[in-house]
């Protein structure tokens, strides 16, 4: 019992982060209006994190609790800081994709950090890893375009 409390804290937490990631490439989807290309980009990754939440939710709810629907604290104190930060420096292409790089190591570290945990049952394992891959994909991809932006 003790096992799936703690599998439902984990997907739960892992929910809210792919909710926090949704939030930062919304908002950077706003920042970027003129981008055709980021747009698209920005608008997949909202896309991948919704279906991420929504399969991770089903194993919630499978594993018998209500999945979360909220942001972490976290990442809503790095979306305050984010706005705080865009105030003084502007909303460039480098730096919203900085800033989205910096989210997508946030969303790779909780990922890693729950599948360290050793009584994960081994189908949701391989759920958080299949999810894993397309996350650090995407972190390459916004890497490449970070660094490549002027």
């Amino acid at each position: 019992m003790e096992n799936v409390k703690e599998t439902i804290s984990i997907l739960n937490d892992l929910i809210e982060i792919n909710n926090d990631r949704i939030k930062g490439f919304e908002r950077a989807l706003n920042d970027v209006e003129d981008d055709a290309e980021l747009r698209a980009i920005f608008t997949e990754k909202i896309g991948e994190s919704h279906q991420f939440k929504l399969a991770l939710a089903k194993e919630v709810e499978v594993l018998g609790s209500d999945a979360e629907t909220g942001n972490s604290f976290s990442g809503t104190l790095h979306r305050t800081w984010l706005d705080l930060k865009a105030k003084f420096t502007g909303h460039d292409d480098k730096s919203i994709l900085e800033e989205c790089e910096f989210g997508e190591d946030a969303i790779k570290k909780a990922y890693n950090e729950a599948l360290k945990d050793e009584h994960l049952p081994a189908y949701i394992r391989d759920i958080l890893n299949d999810q894993l891959d397309v996350l650090i994909a995407s972190h390459d991809e916004i890497k490449a375009l970070r660094d490549s932006a002027v």
